[in-house]
């Protein structure tokens, strides 16, 4: 691979040599002084004459930008790259069996009685018919309608649709054609999937009377398994923090705090037994940082298992789709109604998940790392959750996390933010945003200006060399379990390997949890850990105080 300069692409290729030659030019050259400064700002300096010969490009280069932002790009365009988790040469796991063990039904007083009740025993509950989907979605509306406003977890109430889906539900349960344990348990999505008819407002006082034309793909996936939607739930504006234009989101278990971000509402409506589950999404933390702080389950799948067509895009590199439950195995059971190619979204491929509930823990290697740091009250938890591992048959080994520079990596988030709202911050819609301060991204969009392409992909190679200290150690480990704090959450959000989190007890109060990370396209073993866990303690059946009448 080559470069050529103008002159040398007339002869050989004309079209190109006329679009290049028709660009207008740029009323008058760069400032130097400028152009100095702004090399300054990306750490460069180059020699007098070499900024003189840089000045008439970079002039030349303004009309290139001109053009472009004269062609309309809709938000959902993605650029004409594709990341790929495999590295060259690897491929998903073998297929493996997706065991599912049906819950037996319980008894309960009234519908209110299971608002907390995981997704398998509400799935019993309707399969046998011990009550139905209009009186479950009935029930879960109201909750939401009486504690949403306190938590400002609920963006819009979809009643008319979801009793709508539910009494399809009932009827086809009714004639025996029962869809599987997803079928009329009622949900939330995060409100960032478009949904048809119905505002999606991504959070953000731009697009708060934004209403699209289709449904997202994982909302015609779970409406395909018969699932009903009760609500878009909140989110950070733009996906950043709790803060949206209705105000913070709450957490359950603290009230004067938020529940973080950004998947914020879809955490804390779940914690707060407002919906049977619900669909988050992650970049850098945004399924795992408020499911841990509300103390639920939440499964950030590996990059490329769920369609993202028709979800606000962040960063196409990074951006996930996932579920946050009340358990383990709830996740597996939505991720397998959500995931698999759509020829929509072409980062997916198809991968069995290998869910095996029964599988023995002594068959799996698991690693451990960053335990060693925690203290006090922390300590005895994660140490308590690691024995009752060790008691179901699990040998752990230590493992050493990959060392990389990782805060540099987040120069490509920010500059894929940058790109996908590039036209609000040109005409200044994102002066409308609440939040205005350093860390918002208003002012993080306008500096990605400065971040320069060369930096971009010096990034993004060594990211795949993250990548590469990563296949080398998941090669060994089926699992790696980490406190919250440890750096493997950033680390797999730029190499795409899949992690959950659950809950183990509390500090002050508030809910800790341990993260599991499991191989590329293998979620099945990781959760099989993390399910180990919660079959012999009841951390993930606590609810918030204020939330049970």
């Amino acid at each position: 691979m080559f470069f050529m300069d103008r002159r040398s692409l007339l002869p050989l290729a004309p079209a190109a040599a006329l679009w290049l030659t028709e660009q207008p030019a740029a009323a008058q050259d760069l400032d130097l002084a400028a152009l100095k400064a702004a090399l300054a700002a990306s750490g460069l300096e180059f020699a007098g004459q070499e900024v003189e010969l840089l000045r008439a490009n970079a002039t030349r280069a303004l009309s290139t930008y001109a053009a472009l932002r004269a062609h309309a790009v809709p938000l959902d365009t993605e650029p004409a790259l594709t990341f790929h988790a495999l590295l060259p040469g690897r491929k998903p796991p073998a297929p493996g069996p997706f065991v599912e063990i049906p819950a037996a039904p319980k008894r309960f007083a009234k519908p209110e009685d299971v608002a907390f009740w995981p997704l398998t025993d509400l799935a019993a509950l309707l399969r046998t018919r011990r009550i139905t989907s209009t009186a479950l979605t009935r029930m879960y509306l109201d909750r939401l309608k009486r504690h949403g406003p306190g938590l400002f977890c609920v963006v819009t109430l979809t009643e008319e649709l979801a009793l709508r889906q539910a009494a399809r539900a009932d009827k086809e349960i009714a004639a025996g054609r029962y869809r599987g344990p997803l079928h009329g348990v009622p949900y939330g999505v995060k409100d960032l999937f478009a949904t048809k008819g119905i505002p999606t407002t991504w959070g953000a006082e731009p697009f708060r009377d934004q209403v699209l034309a289709y449904d997202a793909a994982v909302v015609e996936r779970l409406e395909r398994a018969g699932a009903v939607l009760v609500a878009k739930l909140s989110m950070g504006a733009l996906a950043l923090g709790g803060q949206w234009f209705g105000g913070m989101t709450r957490n359950p278990w603290k009230t004067d705090k938020t529940s973080s971000g950004s998947s914020a509402g879809s955490a804390s409506a779940t914690a707060a037994g407002l919906v049977g589950f619900s669909i988050g999404t992650e970049t850098l933390g945004s399924i795992l940082t408020p499911s841990r702080v509300c103390g639920v389950t939440g499964l950030r799948p590996t990059f490329g298992r769920v369609s993202r067509f028709g979800a606000m895009s962040l960063c196409w590199t990074m951006d996930k789709v996932g579920p946050i439950c009340r358990s383990a195995a709830d996740c597996m059971l939505v991720l397998r109604a959500i995931g698999g190619p759509d020829e929509r979204d072409g980062s997916v491929v198809r991968a069995p998940l290998g869910w095996a509930q029964g599988a023995p823990l002594r068959s799996l290697r698991i690693g451990i790392a960053g335990f060693e740091t925690a203290e006090g009250p922390r300590k005895q938890l994660f140490e308590a959750a690691l024995q009752v591992l060790r008691k179901a048959g699990a040998v752990l080994h230590p493992v050493t996390v990959p060392a990389f520079p990782l805060g540099a990596f987040r120069l490509i988030l920010s500059a894929e933010a940058a790109t996908a709202f590039d036209d609000i911050t040109r005409d200044g819609r994102v002066r409308q945003l609440s939040g205005q301060k350093e860390g918002d991204w208003p002012n993080t969009f306008r500096a990605a200006r400065l971040i320069p392409a060369v930096e971009y992909l010096r990034a993004m190679r060594v990211r795949t060399q993250l990548m590469q200290a990563m296949d080398a150690l998941m090669k060994d480990y089926e699992c790696v379990l980490t406190p919250p704090s440890s750096a493997m959450l950033t680390i797999t959000n730029f190499t795409g390997h899949p992690q959950m989190t659950i809950p183990i007890g509390f500090v002050d109060g508030e809910p800790e949890a341990i993260h599991f990370t499991g191989r590329l396209f293998a979620e099945g073993p990781m959760a099989r850990v993390a399910k180990a866990i919660q079959d012999v303690t009841t951390w993930h059946r606590q609810r918030p105080e204020g939330f049970v009448l």
